[in-house]
């Protein structure tokens, strides 16, 4: 068995091949996702630590996880000391890590690297519609909801471009909790004819009037950029208009110097986050019909860099999280004595995570809105 096989057969373990459910059209879209990107390529290894691990030790001389401040999972792996506040979830089992995720042939710009996410295409292929715009085009959200999808705090549509999606971008996150309303639809591709980029923006911006910043939650949530996205996805969600997807950016994790700090504050801004966003979404009775997924366009090499940070890697750690997650390790489990290029093979393909959404959660075909089948993660129940 070749190094190749090796991986991919260590994965299986954590994957299974399931059919969509049969459900009618648009039921799973009352079973909601967030999505967490995190900016500029999350360290995994320092993240996910691989306490157990002498070679992790002998890559990161100076940037390590001492073992004895690591949160411990199993007797392998544990988390970084930041991310202590998820600790109570990880015990619930409604944590979900899944290791070594990426994709053949990575690339390591940051922005060719996160076209292959949000579009999940091959690395070799350039696709201008996000996976959610075709998943949504293939197996509709229900014309009740306000929107297909949401973005807080950003103008980039990223998986929800394209396709004529509803998609609305809440650009100012702090005006929109003040002012109850501030929603711009999204901007059309210049090659859809006029007419239809006119009814779909009118459309959308109709349904986004729906939207309201009022409801007094009991939950205090955390101040700084991400503090605030998690209190705008919380308001979204309490309007009720209807949402099948949110998507939030938290940016930052390009650290290629000085990294400990910077990366541990990171880390515990995420943390504090998901526990607000847990416990608001637990107020409005939501939190089991929420899926929370990260994702980053990629990881950071395993060797630290001689200005005491990492410099772009490939596959990464990811963490889902919800009220009917099934929490556990999934996917690879390292591999850092056997590195490519300075950097590990990825053991899950993250169109397997995506596989998952659909099948798994929103129980909708993959296949087409995915260019192939994938192996879906038995991470969740349904």
């Amino acid at each position: 068995m070749d190094r190749r096989d090796f991986l991919k057969a260590s994965a299986a373990a954590s994957l299974a091949i399931l059919a969509p459910r049969v459900v009618w059209a648009g039921e799973g879209y009352r079973n909601l996702l967030v999505l967490v990107e995190l900016k500029g390529g999350n360290d995994g290894l320092n993240t996910v630590v691989p306490y157990a691990d002498p070679a992790y030790y002998n890559l990161r001389p100076r940037i390590a996880i001492k073992r004895d401040d690591v949160l411990q999972l199993d007797q392998r792996f544990g988390l970084h000391p930041s991310l202590a506040p998820l600790m109570p979830l990880w015990q619930g089992r409604e944590l979900a890590i899944v290791q070594g995720v990426g994709y053949p042939h990575p690339n390591l710009s940051h922005f060719r690297s996160i076209e292959i996410w949000d579009t999940a295409s091959p690395s070799e292929e350039y696709l201008t519609d996000g996976w959610l715009a075709r998943a949504f085009a293939s197996s509709p959200v229900p014309k009740s909801f306000a929107v297909d999808g949401v973005v807080v705090g950003a103008s980039d549509l990223g998986p929800l471009a394209g396709g004529g999606t509803r998609a609305v971008a809440l650009v100012n996150t702090e005006q929109f909790l003040r002012q109850a309303k501030l929603a711009h639809p999204a901007q059309a591709q210049g090659n859809r004819a006029l007419a239809h980029i006119l009814k779909v923006e009118a459309d959308v911006a109709q349904a986004a009037a729906g939207f309201n910043g009022n409801h007094a939650f009991r939950t205090e949530f955390p101040g700084g950029p991400f503090g605030n996205a998690v209190k705008t996805a919380a308001q979204v969600v309490a309007s009720e208009a209807g949402v099948a997807a949110v998507h939030l950016s938290f940016g930052g994790f390009d650290t290629h110097q000085n990294q400990p700090g910077a990366h541990g504050n990171l880390l515990r801004q995420l943390a504090e986050g998901f526990v607000a966003l847990r416990a608001a979404l637990q107020e409005l009775g939501r939190w089991d019909s929420t899926l929370v997924l990260t994702y980053a366009e990629f990881g950071r090499r395993p060797q630290e860099n001689g200005s005491n940070g990492t410099d772009h890697g490939t596959a990464s750690a990811h963490f889902a999280l919800g009220g009917r997650v099934k929490g556990g390790l999934y996917g690879g489990q390292g591999y850092l004595d056997r590195l490519e290029n300075g950097n590990p093979v990825y053991a899950v393909d993250f169109r397997s995570v995506y596989a998952t959404v659909l099948e798994r959660w929103w129980g909708v075909p993959s296949s087409g809105p995915l260019g192939g089948r994938f192996p879906t993660l038995d991470l969740v129940r349904v």
